[in-house]
């Protein structure tokens, strides 16, 4: 079975986790797989939006523990090293926006992959949980990076520290997640986000990406040099030419992602 599917149809690149039996854990094969497909995404003009979810009851339980055990397997050190910061990288860069869809638990690595995306969107009732520190090791996956600027640092060592499964409902509210979304509604929610997404602005988005990534980091006048370039490299694109003739003309602009 193909440790992830991978789909591109009208501008969505569907990526779903594919290990159902062991709840999409993630395995070095799975991790390599997801690496290429990320950076086929990226790469691939047709791509408008990207969608990660999971096959099955679960979106992903986190890390293998047989493959760490296995004797033969990759060390810790080298899953966070060569499995899971290269994807981290790979969805927080990527200038396109990536949309995760949580269809069932997600736990350790497998949250924080999917708080990594831009829009997270989870069914009414799942479970989410860090769990590292059950097994005795610190969130990775960008989780101590991504946690804080969510939820503070108060909610993000109480996750981490107590381990405790926090609810989907829950999550919205405290704006760990963007929505959750009753179960009988969520396929339909998804489909209408990314389409959504991907009729708009591409370039836009990804450039308003960039300018948020780099403002985690800079003080303001940084900051503020850092929208002039970027909104200087906007204003050329076809999308914003559209853009602006559109709302000359009182129409619904027709964005092709240039």
């Amino acid at each position: 079975m193909d440790p992830v599917k991978f789909e591109i149809k009208d501008g969505l690149a569907s990526i779903t986790l594919n290990r159902p039996k062991v709840y999409n854990s993630i395995n070095r094969a799975m991790a390599l797989e997801l690496q290429t497909v990320l950076k086929e995404c990226a790469e691939d003009d047709i791509v408008r939006v990207v969608l990660i979810t999971g096959a099955g009851k679960a979106f992903c339980a986190g890390q293998d523990l047989n493959e760490v055990t296995a004797g033969h397997g990759p060390s810790i050190i080298d899953i966070v090293r060569t499995h899971y910061n290269p994807i981290v990288r790979g969805i927080i860069r990527m200038e396109k926006p990536v949309v995760a869809a949580i269809n069932g638990v997600a736990a350790g690595a497998g949250l924080n992959l999917a708080l990594c995306c831009d829009l997270v969107i989870a069914k009414q009732g799942v479970r989410l949980i860090q769990g590292f520190g059950k097994i005795g090791l610190i969130p990775d996956s960008g989780g101590t990076f991504t946690l804080p600027r969510l939820i503070g640092l108060q909610r993000s060592k109480a996750l981490m520290f107590l381990n405790d499964f926090i609810m989907a409902e829950e999550a919205e509210q405290i704006g760990l997640i963007y929505q959750a979304v009753p179960e009988k509604e969520f396929g339909k929610a998804v489909q209408e986000l990314c389409e959504r997404l991907s009729q708009m602005a591409t370039r836009a988005i990804g450039l308003t990406k960039r300018a948020l990534n780099h403002s985690l980091k800079n003080d303001l006048d940084t900051q503020l040099g850092i929208e002039e370039q970027l909104q200087a490299t906007a204003s050329q694109t076809q999308d914003c030419r559209e853009g602006i003739q559109a709302f000359l003309e009182k129409r619904q602009a027709k964005f092709l992602g240039q």
